[in-house]
């Protein structure tokens, strides 16, 4: 079944003009045209849509519906066509979690004030390229390595390593804990877009893993004092948690923030991102 947008115009205009003189001469086409159109519609739907007497035309049951869809259709479509013909008016930078931490107000409000023309918007999906490979957005920060092969980037900061456990474990009236001491603990996991790995510690001295794959999740059992988990720094500015406390982990190395994109196609303002979150990580 081939459904055209061509066809679904003619149908909307059909509709809206009330007449297929009026259709044909709103489309710039004959008034045999717009029949044949719409008769290929109703064939390739097998439906009737339209019902036709000497004085109106008025959809039928099935048309009504189908004119709700053909609506929603050609909308989608012209916003498809007006995002990729003036792509550089609007900016979606994607995150699998806490954003920009700290400086997600900052990066907004900076944003706003000096590129007002360009409309900004924060996606978050969790997946390893924070919705780049998905295609929900067109640049993306991540605190993970990349796929070197689909994605350039850069570093455009360091954020802290956080220890996040019960507000009841002994290990929170610590000031501070180390990697030694986490390795006697069960450390809870984002596989798809968290940012530790096994690899945090010697292969002679890791802790037990378990795995979640939401970072609400991972709070959730985190509280419990089941597990513990580390984490950036930017969580405790975004996912404040009743009966989860941070503590500094004080020899872990930093986690690299990255602002990514694909190394094919670089989003017109994606140095426009890399600039502003270096100098706000760099303050």
């Amino acid at each position: 079944m081939d459904v055209e947008l061509r066809q679904l115009r003619c149908l909307v205009a059909i509709v809206e003009t009330g007449t297929f003189t009026d259709a044909a001469g709103e489309l710039g086409l004959s008034q045999a045209q717009v029949s044949r159109t719409l008769a290929g519609l109703e064939n390739a739907l097998g439906v009737r849509l339209l019902r036709r007497t000497s004085r109106q035309v008025t959809p039928t049951a099935a048309g009504t519906r189908i004119l709700a869809r053909a609506r929603r259709v050609l909308a989608e479509a012209e916003d498809l066509v007006r995002e990729a013909t003036t792509g550089d008016a609007s900016l979606r930078v994607g995150h699998a979690w806490s954003a920009m931490g700290r400086h997600t107000v900052a990066f907004q409000r900076r944003w706003a004030r000096s590129w007002p023309q360009v409309r900004l918007q924060l996606v978050r999906t969790n997946s390893a390229t924070a919705g780049l490979g998905e295609g929900a957005c067109d640049v993306a920060v991540v605190r993970s390595e990349p796929d070197r092969r689909r994605f350039s980037g850069v570093v455009v900061g360091l954020e802290r390593r956080y220890c996040a456990m019960a507000t009841d474990d002994a290990w929170a009236r610590r000031r501070f804990v180390r990697l030694s001491d986490i390795a006697e603990r069960t450390v809870l996991i984002d596989r798809r877009a968290g940012s530790t790995t096994p690899q945090l510690w010697p292969e002679d001295q890791r802790p037990g893993f378990d795995y979640t794959a939401d970072v609400d999740d991972w709070l959730t059992a985190v509280s419990s004092g089941r597990v513990v988990g580390i984490t950036s720094e930017a969580t405790l500015t975004q996912y404040r948690r009743s009966g989860v406390v941070f503590r500094p982990v004080r020899d872990a190395p930093p986690i690299p923030v990255r602002v990514i994109w694909w190394r094919d196609e670089r989003h017109a303002h994606a140095g426009k991102v890399v600039d502003l979150l270096t100098e706000l990580y760099r303050r």
